[in-house]
Formats: C-alpha cells, structure tokens, sequence
C-alpha cells in the first residue's frame, strides 16, 4: 500500500456522504481496505440492520492494553443549509479544507490513517487501536456495541485519545446529555365548549414551564462548575408540536427537550421531577375531565460526561504530546464518558474547530491537519519508549 497524505486522505473520506440517517458502509470498507494494504486486520461490529458499522483495529503488539484513537464516522445533515462549495466533495482556499466532516471529525481520522505507516515502522512497546464509530451525532449510540466487547477482553484499552476538533487543545471534560420527548394525550372537543375537553397543548406549556423552573435552579451559583461554559447544567426545549385547527381543542401535543448536564449531576433527575409534577399535578385534572388522557416520557438518547483528573496518567500523556497542561474543558459531548465507564480513561483533543462544525461550508486549516499530523508522530515516539 502507498503512503497517502492526511489531506489526501480527508479527499477520499469527504466524498463518502455519512450523515447518521445513512450507511456508512462504503467508508468503512474504505478504512478496512486501507489497513490491509499495511497488513493489519480489522474487526467489525454491525448495527442489528446491517447497515452501519464500527471498525476496530490494532497497531502493535496485542498481549497489552494500548491507546485508543476514536472517532466517528457519521456527520451531520446539509439539508436546509446555504453552502457555498459541494459539501460532500473537499474544495481548498487559501490553506483551508472545505466539505462536510472536515472539522467535526473526518479530518482526525483522516491524520490517524496517515500516520499509520509511521506506527507499523516504530518498535511499539505499547499498541495502538484504532477506533471509528457510527451514529456519534445522533446520541453516541454505534461506539457501544464496541465497547461491550472490549470490556470482554483480557487486555483492556489504558486509555482513550478522542479527536473531537478542540484546534489541538488538551481537553478533559465535557458535560453529559439526555434527550427525552413528552407526549401529552388530551380530549379533543370543538373550541365553543372548550372546558369539556383537554387541551394538550396547553398541559404541554405547563410541563415547559416546569422545565424553565428547574432549569432556573440548576444554574444558581451553588450549582457552578467554573470549569465548564456554561457553568451549570441547562434544560431546553428544541422542538414541539400539536393541535389541528384553532377551533378544536387539541387532543395531542408533544415536545422534545434537552438536559446538557455537568459531570457528577444525574440529568435524570430533570425528566424524574417533571414526571412527579405531571402526575402529582396536572394528570388528576386531566383525567377528572377524561380518564383516558395522560403524560408519557420517553428516552431518546443519553450519554454521560467526563472528567478526567489532570493528574491522572492520561492527562499527563496528552499535556506530552499536546505540548500543553492547560487543560480545558468543551459544551459538546463526545462517546468519551462512555469509554470512561468502560474503565477506560479518556481525553479529548483533535484538529478544527467546532466553530466551523455542523455549519454550511464547514472547513478544516491545512495548518491544523498538519500539526495534528505531527501530534501523532509524537505520540507514535512516546509508544516506541513510554519511560
């Protein structure tokens, strides 16, 4: 197999269009070929559709736990959005990179597989394992399925390096999400004789309202975590809908909301107060009109937070390669609060910004893909000698 550049590289994985609605066979298929051109193997693992998968390998010795560079494959929609440049093939400008994953997150990936001739020619004393993962954007779901079978193994991961773009600043912790949508089911009646019916959309506005209650409280001063901006854990409402004509009491009405919480904050306890109000509440009024209405939650997504210690060995080994121990943390979530619970530790750090991520015309610098390059190259030298 011929060496390619990461620029190279990210050219070929931007022209696989994998938003997480889609497969992302092709582009895995793509790695998996890659590596084999160096001789090294890899391990699938599918969604139960067959559709998607992870792909995991290794570099190095395999009687020892090493480090694992993770990152996802899928990428966020371009629908609705005014892009400039074709988003599913890699444009170039005055030292920019421009498609859809470029920053959040194909151009780590796109580094890692480059630097792949540079592992397999060191004398590794401690192993490399790539990771890259589906549906990270949609609620970190594919990247779990891999990692109850690396917990199965003998030699677990010593820890886990997530390219997430941070423009090559140490990270290591970020909050965690939960993702919950309320259905509320009314009594429909025409509007004249509205108090004979139950209006779900206005049931809805009280169950919101308590969101905004409570939300309110968790970003009291006590609350804060300086480390983090926002400094506490947010609740928000993103998307609701209901109702069919103004002249008829809505019999339906539901709402998607969002809690974005610190490390160390259960965001389960937000949808568990809001299901004590509806039914300490709203359902006894509710169902004195219609016994049949009623409030359901449901769980979407959830995925935890991190914070790993700054003076853990993990920390210590990104403050070496990064050239930094000012350690950060970012608002968005990444699969690392999953590998940590898996017992491996986790730290965050990958070139972009995600500034530029999810946005029409999203790009990545050359200079950022190049040091993230030479980011690798040090951790390769570090893995050869980890004295």
């Amino acid at each position: 197999m011929s060496e390619a550049s990461s620029r190279d590289l990210l050219e070929r994985l931007i022209g696989f269009a994998t938003v997480s609605r889609d497969s992302n066979l092709e582009l895995i298929a793509f790695i998996r070929d890659y590596l084999a051109g160096f001789g090294v193997d890899s391990e699938l693992f599918h969604n139960p559709e067959g559709t998607k998968a992870n792909l995991f390998a290794t570099l190095g010795p395999r009687e020892r736990g090493g480090v694992v560079l993770s990152g996802h494959t899928d990428v966020v929609p371009v629908d609705g959005q005014a892009w400039t440049l074709p988003p599913f093939r890699l444009s170039e400008r005055d030292g920019r990179l421009y498609g859809r994953g470029t920053a959040d997150m194909k151009g780590f990936i796109a580094s890692v597989l480059a630097a792949v001739p540079r592992f397999l020619e060191r004398p590794l004393q401690v192993p490399v394992h790539l990771a890259f993962s589906y549906d990270e954007e949609v609620g970190c779901l594919g990247v779990r399925s891999m990692l109850a079978e690396l917990e199965k193994r003998p030699h677990k991961p010593l820890l886990c390096l997530i390219g997430e773009p941070t423009e090559l600043k140490p990270v290591l912790g970020h909050k965690g999400k939960l993702a919950m949508r309320c259905q509320v089911q009314g009594a429909a009646c025409h509007s004249a004789y509205a108090p004979q019916g139950v209006n779900a959309i206005e049931y809805a506005a009280r169950l919101i309202g308590k969101l905004g209650d409570i939300g309110t409280r968790l970003a009291r001063i006590e609350h804060h975590d300086p480390r983090f901006d926002p400094p506490f854990s947010t609740v928000q409402t993103g998307l609701i809908k209901g109702g069919r004509a103004l002249n008829i009491v809505p019999a339906e009405c539901e709402f998607d909301f969002e809690v974005r919480a610190l490390p160390g904050f259960d965001a389960q306890q937000v949808a568990d107060e809001l299901q004590r109000y509806a039914e300490s509440e709203l359902l006894p009024t509710m169902q004195a009109v219609q016994a049949d209405t009623g409030i359901r939650l449901q769980s979407l997504s959830a995925y935890p937070g991190l914070a790993t210690q700054p003076d853990s060995d993990a920390a210590r080994l990104l403050a070496r390669i990064a050239g930094s121990s000012e350690f950060g943390t970012v608002a968005f979530g990444t699969e690392g609060g999953l590998f940590d619970q898996a017992g491996i530790p986790t730290v965050v750090c990958g070139p972009g910004s995600m500034d530029q991520g999810h946005k029409p015309d999203e790009f990545i610098s050359l200079e950022q893909l190049h040091a993230c390059d030479a980011m690798l190259l040090r951790l390769a030298d570090y893995l050869v000698d980890p004295s």
